[in-house]
C-alpha cells in the first residue's frame, strides 16, 4: 500500500487531530518532497544521539526514523544523514534538531525536526529501539504509517492503515474531479446549511 500519492489533507478525513504532529515539527530544507513509510522508533535521552546514530543501521530500506528527543543539540549531521540515505531510509522525523544543514539539503535527504543548532549531543545514554515514542505530542509505534511534507506530518496507526489509505484516496479524488465553481456551490450550500443549523440568517 503506497502512501505516497496520500496528502497530510487528505488525511484529515482519515484520521482525528490527536494523529497529526505539533506544527513546530517541519521540512529543514524547502522543495522537501512527501515522504511516507514505516516508522523505525528511537528514544534519545536529553542532551544525547546515541540511539538516533544506532537507528540507521537498524532500520530497513524504506523506513522512516520517527525519533523522540529534545532541541538542546543536535542530533545528526550530514555524516549520518549521507549513512542513512545510502542504506535507504526513507527519511528522519526528529522531535529536535540537526546539523549541517547545507549539506543535508545538498544530498537532497529529507529531515522534518524542530531546527538546527551546530553543538552535537553526547552518545552515552540506551534506550531499546523500535519501541512507542511521543514525538510532537502524538505517540507513534513502531511500523505505523508515516506521511510527511510541507503540509504536515501524519502518524496512521498500522491497524487502520488501509481505512485510512481507501478514505484519504477517496477524498482526494473527489477533490480533483471538481471545478473550482462545483465546488463553490458545493461550499457555498454548506456553509448556508451550517448557519441555519445554528440559527443564522443564509448567505443570499
Amino acid at each position: 500500500m503506497d502512501f505516497t500519492d496520500i496528502s497530510p489533507c487528505d488525511l484529515a478525513d482519515a484520521l482525528p487531530r490527536s494523529q497529526f504532529l505539533h506544527h513546530s515539527i517541519r521540512p529543514l530544507w524547502q522543495g522537501i518532497p512527501r515522504i511516507a513509510g514505516p516508522a523505525f522508533t528511537a528514544r534519545c535521552a536529553p542532551g544525547d544521539h546515541l540511539m538516533l546514530h544506532a537507528a540507521i543501521y537498524a532500520a530497513a530500506p524504506g523506513d522512516i526514523i520517527v525519533v523522540e528527543a529534545d532541541d538542546e543539540y543536535a542530533l545528526a549531521g550530514g555524516n549520518v544523514c549521507a549513512i542513512a540515505q545510502q542504506r535507504g531510509i526513507a527519511g528522519f522525523v526528529v522531535d529536535g534538531c540537526i546539523r549541517d544543514i547545507a549539506e543535508v539539503r545538498d544530498m537532497q535527504f529529507p529531515v522534518f525536526g524542530r531546527g538546527v543548532i551546530p553543538k552535537p549531543g553526547a552518545k552515552k545514554a540506551f534506550d531499546p529501539l523500535n519501541q512507542p515514542v511521543v514525538c510532537g505530542g502524538v505517540h507513534v509505534h513502531p511500523g505505523d504509517i508515516i506521511v510527511a511534507d510541507e503540509e504536515g506530518i501524519a502518524v496512521v496507526p498500522k491497524e487502520q492503515a488501509s481505512q485510512a489509505h481507501n478514505i484519504a484516496q477517496q477524498r482526494a479524488q473527489k477533490d480533483a474531479s471538481l471545478t473550482l465553481a462545483q465546488w463553490q456551490a458545493q461550499h457555498r450550500q454548506t456553509v448556508n446549511e451550517k448557519l441555519k443549523a445554528i440559527g443564522q440568517v443564509p448567505l443570499e
